[in-house]
């Protein structure tokens, strides 16, 4: 099997976090001027940023010892940021590479504690036309079966899919599941002829393509036949 980088993705900047964090805990401060609240740094201590960003207001309350208002307050902006940076996506995507498909999931994915398994349906340019999560799982695993993959597809007619799924541990190294999952589903896509291009593991700022890794050319080899227009490389 031919190996291949383990690709970052653009990520926005961190640098400023703690700062940010400080100005909103300023606030949290005025409202408990008694209270002994922690630091943005002991709270980025105790959780990831990316972790941080994913708590509710009630988990941020007991992580952090704030004020419902100011829990409420920092995980609005949380939300606000995933949604900021949701909108600068084009409205109508064209995933005709796998970064383009990491760089569509971050957003998604960053900071989750479990599996999610993702359905990109796409049009015969390789435009986005659907985007589903089909199956939520565990630490370790999301397990999905070949008709909850193909049901969403089928239904909007695409041309093909790209499958994803993230890994929270933060190593996007493809399991033995993860290929055999992709064999099947590859399988599947050319007996409804509806082929299936890549499947994408992202994990925080990285991400692997298993179409890059020959998973797919070794399905093909195997008995399936090479789905048409395959997505560009790297």
């Amino acid at each position: 099997m031919r190996l291949s980088r383990v690709t970052p993705l653009d990520t926005l900047p961190t640098e400023s976090a703690p700062l940010l964090l400080e100005r909103l805990l300023a606030r949290a401060a005025r409202e408990r001027p008694n209270a002994e609240l922690p630091r943005a740094s002991a709270l980025l201590a105790a959780h990831p940023l990316e972790v941080l960003a994913r708590l509710s207001a009630a988990e941020l309350r007991a992580a952090g010892g704030l004020a419902r208002a100011a829990a409420e307050r920092l995980a609005t902006a949380f939300a606000l940021g995933r949604a900021v940076e949701r909108a600068t996506r084009p409205g109508r995507e064209r995933l005709d590479r796998p970064a383009a498909v990491a760089r569509l999931l971050a957003p998604e994915v960053r900071g989750l504690e479990v599996e999610t398994f993702h359905v990109l349906a796409l049009d015969a340019r390789h435009t986005l036309i659907h985007h589903e999560v089909v199956a939520v799982g565990t630490l370790m695993s999301a397990p999905v079966h070949p008709r909850e993959v193909f049901r969403p597809v089928l239904r909007r007619a695409a041309a093909a899919l790209v499958v994803a799924h993230n890994h929270p541990s933060g190593d996007p190294e493809p399991s033995a599941d993860d290929i055999a999952v992709t064999r099947r589903l590859f399988e599947a896509g050319q007996i409804l002829g509806v082929p299936l291009l890549d499947h994408v593991v992202v994990a925080n700022d990285r991400w692997v393509s298993l179409r890059e890794r020959g998973v797919l050319a070794s399905a093909i080899e195997h008995g399936g036949r090479a789905a048409a227009r395959p997505m560009r490389s790297t």
